[in-house]
């Protein structure tokens, strides 16, 4: 067993005074405090969604303190309370895409490279994850060397049901978990919450979230995860429906319910993505992972998606296909194509 002491309480309680005297000027928050870099996400109202010059702050401050002989640690929080970081700012992506901006090429490009940073950094990087913690936020958490989770966390990766994939290296980390859980959330959204995030793997330790600020972290081994979602075992997801129709059990019909209401292109892509991912380095697994969102901003289930899910919330899209059947192989083999010199490279 090992512990150490992240920072201490009173140098944490002057980076909150700043916090919120700049609360309403910065999305971003970089301070030195002691030993420590820390990062806050500064969006409350928004629940600290990851918008891309959020990301142009974060990634040269992360690699300056990966140099800085002083900075021993970095810590990244989120602001406000109820959230680390609920996601990208899809609202804007989706305007651009449908304008034709480069924001659409640009925000994936930089957020890849800063999860990709994230996952290679030399110096511990621990994310305390108090609160919501879905899409752009699993990236600026999950590839890095610690993850807090607090009774609070509430993480999810929802974009099957926007018409995306669950992207931000989804590929690499979902398929390593146990069993078929991986598949099981990228394809349904599930939420997991407090302890069970640390449980499965995906937070490596737990804390309350009184204590979050300052905590003392010790290594322990807890609870094993879940025993592998047998229902999800299949070599495609119209077997995976299958396998949950001809289940008689409540979670089954649950989750078969669920699946009826996603994108089927996006289930489709999603279940090649893990495929592929799993033997994958994570840089390999963000060069496929942009190829994709660039196939998804081309495609049309992904703006129908965020209309019937954010922007008028009737909760109806019309997916197009509309069924798993119709998506044939080729469409989804289409979506993993070389973008040539578009390609992301590191």
């Amino acid at each position: 067993c090992c512990t150490f002491l992240l920072c201490s309480s009173p140098r944490l309680s002057s980076l909150c005074r700043l916090q919120r005297i700049h609360s309403h000027m910065v999305k971003v928050l970089l301070e030195k405090v002691g030993c420590a870099g820390v990062i806050t996400l500064n969006r409350p109202k928004f629940l600290n969604a990851l918008t891309l010059n959020m990301t142009r702050q974060i990634y040269p401050q992360l690699k300056k303190w990966e140099d800085d002989q002083e900075a021993a640690i970095v810590i990244i929080r989120g602001a406000g309370g109820k959230a680390f970081c609920a996601g990208g700012d899809i609202r804007a992506v989706t305007e651009a895409g449908k304008a034709g901006d480069a924001l659409s090429e640009d925000f994936f490009r930089e957020e890849y490279i800063l999860n990709n940073a994230i996952g290679a950094y030399k110096k511990p990087y621990i994310a305390l994850i108090d609160g919501i913690t879905m899409g752009g936020g699993v990236g600026l958490s999950v590839h890095g060397r610690f993850r807090v989770a607090t009774e609070k966390t509430l993480f999810a990766m929802p974009e099957t049901a926007i018409g995306l994939f669950p992207d931000v290296g989804g590929g690499y980390f979902l398929p390593r978990l146990q069993g078929k859980l991986g598949l099981f959330l990228a394809l349904t959204g599930f939420r997991l919450k407090g302890r069970d995030v640390q449980r499965v793997g995906v937070a490596t330790h737990f804390v309350e979230s009184k204590h979050v600020l300052s905590p003392v972290i010790t290594w322990c081994v807890f609870t094993s995860p879940p025993p592998p979602h047998r229902l999800f075992s299949s070599s495609s997801v119209e077997g995976i429906v299958q396998n949950l129709k001809a289940d008689d059990s409540s979670f089954a019909k649950k989750q078969a319910e669920t699946l009826s209401k996603m994108s089927p292109t996006s289930m489709k892509i999603t279940f090649r993505q893990l495929q592929a991912g799993a033997t994958l380095s994570l840089s390999e697994v963000l060069v496929m992972e942009y190829r994709l969102s660039q196939a998804c901003m081309r495609g049309c289930d992904f703006y129908e998606g965020v209309r019937a899910v954010l922007i008028d919330k009737d909760q109806s899209p019309k997916w197009n296909p509309p069924t798993l059947e119709e998506v044939s192989h080729q469409m989804v083999e289409q979506s993993f194509s070389s973008l040539g010199h578009k390609d992301l490279t590191f």
